[in-house]
């Protein structure tokens, strides 16, 4: 028994749609699957259905985007299985919001440099917001690149002058770990080495706010696993894995399934969210 607990559709900023990954993780023979779209619950109900349709078993969860304001760095809090997913309804509204917005202020920025069309932009992006890698989509299928992530992307939205970055205000993981509590979910520090947040996981694990970290992930280096896995075990931390899925919009492309939470962590997972009932 093995599972997938980061995976990412067209509600956010994956490429594909539910029941793609869905009958993706049947076919990588995964037992579990979650998916975390960014700032969303916008997929518990119909995944629970094609989870059922396909016979995975579906684990309803999300990433919320945060800040580590200390450092001034991003942090990602995965949530998952929130008893009260409503309390969480008011932090996803902000946050969407603030995306929609900034979606579009660089589209605009974006459509003054190169004359592609808004509503194609819009067909890509699928759900409430236009991410970076939907204007860039948009921008291959016009012809001025041939990939995602390249020097295009980097000229328009690497952080200067002339950029087309539009910058979210984020709300701190502090709140974001106690709103997921209050809904009755299990919060996990998303991929530390993305975001170079392995003295924030300490001083959280100081502060007993997180309930686990996301050990196994496609983008750490060598010792990040071991090294993590070390640290959940030492303060009896939840150990979670997955492949952070986002189909064609991944800097890294990773398939489902490439990295998984083990059976005996799928179990203390299951454990530790039935003894909070």
């Amino acid at each position: 028994m093995r599972g997938d607990l980061h995976c990412h559709t067209k509600l956010s900023d994956g490429s594909q749609g539910i029941e793609y990954v869905i009958a993706a993780a049947k076919r990588a023979r995964l037992d579990f699957l979650a998916i975390t779209d960014h700032d969303t619950t916008a997929s518990f109900s119909r995944s629970k259905v094609l989870g059922e349709r396909y016979g995975v078993q579906v684990i309803q969860g999300v990433e919320f985007s945060s800040c580590d304001e200390t450092r001034g760095r991003k942090v990602h809090i995965l949530c998952y299985l929130p008893e009260k997913p409503d309390r969480l309804q008011a932090l996803c509204m902000r946050t969407t919001e603030a995306r929609k917005k900034a979606g579009s202020q660089m589209l605009q920025m974006v459509m003054r440099k190169y004359p592609i069309s808004a509503s194609e932009v819009v067909r890509l992006a699928g759900g409430e917001c236009i991410y970076k890698q939907h204007i860039m989509h948009a921008l291959m299928n016009a012809g001025y690149t041939t990939e995602i992530y390249g020097e295009l992307f980097h000229k328009l939205f690497d952080p200067g002058e002339k950029s087309c970055l539009v910058q979210i205000e984020y709300p701190g993981c502090r709140d974001v770990i106690d709103l997921i509590h209050s809904a009755g979910g299990l919060a996990v520090l998303a991929h530390p080495r993305v975001y170079d947040s392995f003295d924030l996981a300490q001083e959280l694990i100081a502060e007993k706010r997180l309930d686990g970290i996301e050990v196994w992930h496609p983008r750490n280096q060598e010792g990040d696993s071991a090294r993590l896995l070390s640290l959940t075990k030492e303060h009896g931390l939840l150990s979670t894995g997955g492949s952070d899925f986002h189909g064609m919009y991944a800097s890294q492309p990773a398939e489902i399934g490439r990295c998984y939470t083990p059976k005996s962590y799928l179990d203390e997972l299951f454990v530790r969210k039935d003894s909070m009932k």
